[in-house]
């Protein structure tokens, strides 16, 4: 299968690309902004099955160029501004990327697939891929389904939303075979290290604070990225054209415990010379704007009806994301060298 991988040098899309590389031609479209780092993609830059052309969703003419000259089988968008706190600081590029972006390439892709030979447009796929955040918030019950009402709170779940609804009507108006995937919050390797798990893991190796916003009692749901990679294939190849498909962890923890779940296991395998517990670095910080209290997914569809579960628990999962950081600090440096440094985000409203 020919995929063309949007965003694929970004957390999600590169473990995607690094998973599946054997299996298929994957080309990766990539701006490469600040979240976008080839270096995920060293292991596999020569391989035949891998191809790379820097480009922006927002570029009209070099999406339908790249879509007509490599002719996908399928499309898969991972491309996104996808951090809360830079949405609340810039929220344009939100708009213009997540929505103006995904609009460029709904347009192209529906231009390719009606110009496909018979046979070949049955077997081609959209595949969308969306956050649990453009339900908004819950309280102490329930969990998001497929059929929860948007309720998106922020500039970044707002512009997903609103992406997820052209995808959507792209398929009810025009009929593009699309896929939607809505999916919790994601850990592993190579993710930016803005986002809480690696900030935390980084912080803690070099004894810095560990900022929790409020009380530390926003809960998440949380998925190992290699399982969100085994769920976005198992849609891609056996979902039913025009759905969606929440994919969840089933792993619901509280801002403050993960934080401390980090804490002791690096407290184990790489422990402080100067602090009896790297707990001691945990600070409370004032509460961004927006801050939804609970997401949780209901992963019922995608359980029984693909027959897809998580293989990984909190626990297996962040002992495998901790060790990687700590094997792969140089890749951490690279970044902070020239793009971030460990900066708070979102509070400073402009």
């Amino acid at each position: 299968m020919k995929i063309l991988v949007t965003g694929g040098a970004g957390f999600i899309g590169s473990n995607f690309i690094l998973n599946y590389i054997e299996e298929h031609t994957l080309l990766n479209y990539d701006k490469l902004t600040y979240a976008g780092n080839l270096n995920n993609l060293d292991s596999v830059r020569n391989h035949n099955n891998y191809s790379f052309i820097k480009g922006d969703i927002k570029d009209k003419e070099l999406v339908n160029k790249t879509i007509f000259d490599f002719k996908p089988d399928a499309i898969i968008n991972f491309a996104a501004e996808s951090h809360v706190d830079r949405s609340i600081d810039t929220p344009q590029d939100f708009i213009e990327t997540n929505i103006l972006g995904t609009f460029n390439l709904l347009k192209s892709a529906l231009d390719y697939y009606n110009n496909l030979d018979n046979g070949k447009d049955v077997k081609f796929r959209f595949l969308h891929i969306s956050t649990d955040e453009v339900y908004g918030s819950l309280g102490n019950k329930n969990k998001f389904k497929e059929t929860t009402p948007y309720n998106p709170s922020s500039p970044y779940s707002a512009s997903k939303a609103s992406s997820d609804h052209l995808v959507k009507a792209w398929y009810y108006t025009f009929g593009l075979p699309i896929l939607i995937t809505n999916c919790s919050n994601n850990y592993g390797s190579y993710q930016f290290p803005e986002k809480l798990i690696p900030l935390m893991i980084v912080n803690c190796l070099e004894h810095k604070s560990l900022p929790i916003y409020g009380k530390g009692e926003n809960i998440r749901d949380w998925i190992y990225v290699d399982d969100h990679c085994t769920a976005l294939y198992g849609v891609l190849k056996n979902g039913k054209i025009g759905e969606t498909y929440n994919i969840g962890g089933n792993q619901e923890i509280t801002n403050l415990k993960m934080v401390e779940k980090i804490c002791d296991i690096l407290d184990k395998v790489k422990p402080s010379n100067s602090l009896k517990s790297y707990r001691e670095l945990i600070t409370f910080v004032d509460d961004r704007p927006g801050h939804d209290f609970r997401y949780a997914i209901d992963s019922s569809k995608i359980e029984n009806k693909l027959n897809i579960f998580p293989k990984e628990n909190i626990e297996t999962g962040l002992q495998k994301t901790i060790n990687w950081y700590i094997e792969n600090m140089d890749w951490i440096n690279k970044i902070k060298d020239t793009k971030y440094n460990q900066e708070r985000l979102g509070v400073d409203l402009k």
